[in-house]
């Protein structure tokens, strides 16, 4: 029974769990997910894990685990998400990875890995994220096969210590994130046009020159584009928000600072959407103040804006206060109050640089994988983080009633917890923060989130985990002790046999 609650269990997360990973996890092959991401966890990963061929997810990033990734998590036929960003791992990328037949997200950023980019990545049959920024694969080029990629969609390979030139990656047909920057890339900029759904192409701080190309024009879902801190020349293009319809919170940013660009074309009037960045080129040099008038001041580009859901109706009456009774901003019907569930939601590795024109998207999305109306969707509060992760606040109010019913409560916890809901690819992996009751707490007093501190969670938890490998172990002396006897038995029938008197 242990065995089979352990590999149910899903909330490991965020509880300052100490210590290593111990092998004898391997033993246990009824796991389906491992998810201790956000511990204090340190050593190196066991090759055990590999054993675990029903393993689907492992997530065990932000904490300070070290040494290589095993060669044996080639075994995880499984497997669709590795999540062991901001670690200490160092060695290869495991070629064996790329042949896993159902993998869908690799995210590896912010570790120690070196050593060359496998070519193997142009085998993979589902991979759909590469995301292994800061690393150091040092004299390592990006290899030319990638361009046979047909699964992939985003590729974020950023301050890598990278070399070598861009390879054409217009065969990667749904290529919709691209992040090259903060490398010491060569040569001019490939000439093909990429996928027409890509958001984000960062190619900014290498050491590329030549003219930027016409081939970021018509690029209908364009949102970022940057070439910042190059050696490029010649013309500053006019047309690449051409193809573009800037509606609602639609914009562009085209950040070309710090370069050598010297030329401003006569028809050169970009949409109020476009903001076009362009200090530190020749071009501000010039006798033509004018032209260059607000395009030259230095600007500094941070992450996308952070946001906020609509404010309450002023005119409402107070709502209730004995349950923390809320308006719920986006209600059909005005004044309405309800008791929301608050929930903390993270997209690991979205494949946008700007929230705002994906947020009725994503509400629509969301909503429909929970099935929940839209309107019961409010989100509060939306900040991007390191990485770029979006971090987000969430409230769920009941569908036209004061209160949710217990067991909406609990599908509702089970859905998200469980990661049982699948989200547009666009979005990528997500992880549930926290999932607050509030009020509803008092009918759920054996719910772990509302009734036990993260103290008393980890020490159950490191429980869980002992007990489990106990039972595992003990089984294990049980079988070997049982075939031992059977030897000794079987050695002493066979003496009796051929005994002499």
């Amino acid at each position: 029974k242990l065995l089979t609650e352990f590999s149910a269990f899903k909330d490991f997360m965020w509880n300052n769990l100490t210590g290593n990973i111990p092998k004898e996890i391997g033993n246990i092959t009824t796991l389906t997910l491992i998810t201790l991401n956000g511990n204090q966890l340190s050593g190196s990963l066991p090759d055990e894990i590999g054993y675990l061929q029903k393993l689907n997810r492992l997530q065990i990033d932000q904490n300070q685990i070290s040494g290589p990734i095993p060669k044996s998590f080639g075994n995880l036929t499984s497997m669709k998400h590795f999540h062991m960003n901001n670690n200490s791992l160092s060695g290869r990328i495991p070629p064996e990875l790329f042949r896993l037949p159902v993998l869908l997200h690799l995210l590896v950023d912010t570790n120690n890995l070196s050593g060359p980019l496998p070519p193997e990545l142009a085998e993979t049959r589902s991979l759909k994220i590469l995301q292994a920024d800061n690393n150091n694969f040092s004299g390592s080029s990006i290899p030319a096969v990638y361009n046979n990629i047909r699964t992939l969609l985003k590729l974020s390979l950023r301050n890598c210590s990278l070399q070598g030139v861009i390879p054409d990656l217009s065969g990667i047909p749904d290529l919709g994130y691209l992040d090259l920057s903060w490398n010491q890339l060569t040569g001019s900029i490939p000439t093909n046009k990429l996928a027409s759904n890509v958001t984000k192409i960062d190619l900014s701080h290498n050491f590329l020159n030549g003219t930027i190309p016409a081939n970021f024009s018509g690029l209908p879902n364009l949102q970022f584009l940057s070439f910042e801190a190059n050696n490029l020349s010649g013309a500053v293009p006019s047309t690449i928000w051409s193809g573009i319809t800037f509606t609602g919170n639609r914009s562009l940013l085209l950040d070309f600072q710090n370069n050598s660009l010297d030329t401003i074309p006569d028809a050169f009037e970009p949409p109020k959407a476009v903001t076009l960045l362009l200090s530190g080129n020749r071009v501000c040099d010039t006798s033509n103040p004018a032209r260059a008038a607000g395009l030259c001041q230095p600007a500094s580009v941070n992450d996308a804006p952070s946001g906020h859901g609509p404010q309450v109706n002023l005119n409402c009456a107070p709502c209730p206060t004995d349950r923390n009774y809320e308006y719920n901003p986006s209600s059909p019907i005005p004044c309405f109050c309800a008791v929301p569930l608050g929930v903390g939601f993270r997209l690991k590795s979205p494949g946008i640089a700007d929230f705002r024109s994906y947020k009725e998207a994503f509400e629509i999305d969301s909503t429909s994988v929970l099935d929940l109306s839209v309107y019961q969707l409010y989100i509060e509060q939306y900040t991007w983080e390191a990485g770029p992760r979006l971090n987000m606040h969430l409230k769920l109010f009941p569908n036209n009633t004061n209160l949710f019913t217990i067991s909406e409560v609990m599908r509702l916890r089970q859905l998200l917890a469980g990661w049982q809901i699948t989200l547009s690819d666009i979005f990528g992996p997500y992880e549930l923060l926290n999932f607050t009751l509030g009020s509803y707490g008092d009918d759920f007093p054996t719910v772990v989130s509302s009734g036990l501190n993260k103290g008393a969670l980890a020490g159950i938890l490191t429980g869980t985990i002992i007990a489990a490998i106990a039972v595992s172990v003990v089984s294990t002396l049980f079988i070997v002790r049982r075939r031992s006897k059977r030897r000794t038995v079987s050695r002493r029938s066979c003496k009796s046999v051929f005994r002499q008197d």
